[in-house]
């Protein structure tokens, strides 16, 4: 037995050892940042839906205002974080949502008007987006391009930790205690994290200090990374349609309860901890294209099997296929960036990947709420349309593959 526990530390301690320490703390930090996110934000949508009274249409708007500001605050960090480094750029990120989280904790709590929750929530997410080009560039500092696939696995593990457990916690906590208390405890999330980046060291060995907004003709000019990007977009339309537009199907459409949609994204979540690394470690046998393609069917495949949820097992079956996609998608095209990006200008390309990401994702979710508004009997047809941009999204970057 204690053979057994010496011999397991080693592996542990050779895996623990085989990414840099910054890896590891970048990770936790998305963990956390996670873990605060997905215990409130994801059951904004009924809140503002189901206690509120704002149409779908609506909600819609709110977050595709949000996902706009957000794609422009990624954008500028991933500029600044080229300029001034990686750490101030999360550590600012970090901070100021906390700032915001207290502000919606009290906005919901007293009942405020519901465009003061809107704009408070579009702060949040511009906020929070500043500093995620700067954790992914940290990635590409400081993993060598033989584990930059399995260094963004467990980044990816981390963000999942998160969202696997947010949801859960967000759950029970609204049980018994009011929504807006929720925005109070994802506050002190943030400031625990606040406390780890810290730690951070700076991982850029040289700043970019000639980086402007200018530069950022330059990367339009690179053929090869913008039909990437734009073929990002029909898949983002496919991915985004968890953050809403499923919550609302699930619990008012279908009639699970919050609880169950919760389980349901903690589903998701697990899934990816478990396989994430294992697959991100194996999948350079095949070509990273084959692999964002098959992420591409994968999500149309669960997306359209929610059409015909008549059980909770069937829905679960869903959100398994659905996962499957995330797992082979997400490691595969952020290495794809990674390696298209010129050294010096990490962050900037980054910043241009993580911009495409949430205009994609806002464009779906208004047009999530579009679907439910249209089709209020019709689930197949809600999620018809949407499996179709997964599988234009695989057509789309077949094409890429053969031609670039």
């Amino acid at each position: 037995m204690i053979n057994t526990f010496i011999s397991t530390r080693k592996t542990v301690t050779k895996f623990v050892s085989r990414f840099d320490r910054g890896i590891w703390l970048v990770s936790l930090i998305n963990l956390l940042l996670a873990i605060g996110f997905s215990m409130c934000i994801p059951f904004l949508a009924l809140y503002l839906h189901q206690d509120r009274g704002v149409s779908m249409a609506l909600v819609g708007i709110i977050i595709l205002v949000a996902g706009l500001s957000s794609a422009v605050f990624e954008l500028v960090g991933g500029e600044l974080c080229d300029r001034l480094g990686r750490r101030p750029l999360v550590l600012f990120s970090v901070i100021s949502r906390s700032v915001v989280y207290i502000v919606m904790a009290f906005l919901v709590n007293s009942g405020a008007p519901v465009w003061s929750i809107a704009l408070a929530f579009v702060a949040s997410q511009a906020l929070g987006s500043i500093g995620k080009p700067a954790t992914q560039a940290m990635i590409t500092d400081l993993a060598p391009p033989r584990l930059l696939t399995e260094s963004f696995g467990i980044l990816r593990i981390g963000i999942n930790v998160g969202w696997a457990a947010g949801p859960a916690i967000g759950g029970y906590l609204a049980a018994f205690m009011p929504y807006g208390w929720l925005f109070g405890v994802a506050a002190g999330i943030s400031i625990i994290t606040a406390v780890i980046a810290f730690f951070l060291k700076e991982s850029i060995v040289q700043k970019n200090h000639k980086t402007d907004f200018r530069g950022l003709l330059k990367v339009s000019r690179n053929v090869s990374f913008m039909l990437f990007i734009f073929f990002n977009l029909l898949f983002f339309t496919a991915m985004g349609q968890m953050m809403s537009t499923l919550s609302i199907y699930m619990v008012d459409r279908v009639g699970y309860t919050t609880a169950q949609y919760g389980l349901l994204l903690t589903v998701n979540g697990l899934l990816v901890i478990i396989l994430q690394y294992p697959i991100a470690r194996n999948i350079d046998r095949f070509s990273r294209s084959r692999v964002i393609v098959a992420g591409c069917l994968l999500y149309a495949a669960g997306y359209l099997m929610f059409g015909w949820v008549g059980s909770y097992a069937l829905a679960v079956a869903a959100m398994v296929l659905v996962s499957f996609g995330e797992i082979a998608f997400a490691p595969a095209a952020m290495s794809v960036v990674g390696e298209i990006a010129p050294r010096g200008e990490k962050g900037r390309y980054m910043g241009f990947f993580g911009l495409n990401q949430i205009v994609g994702i806002s464009i779906a979710l208004l047009f999530g709420g579009i679907l439910l508004d249209l089709f209020l009997t019709n689930h197949i047809a809600i999620w018809g349309i949407i499996a179709v941009s997964g599988v234009f999204g695989a057509a789309a970057f077949a094409w890429w593959a053969r031609h670039y």
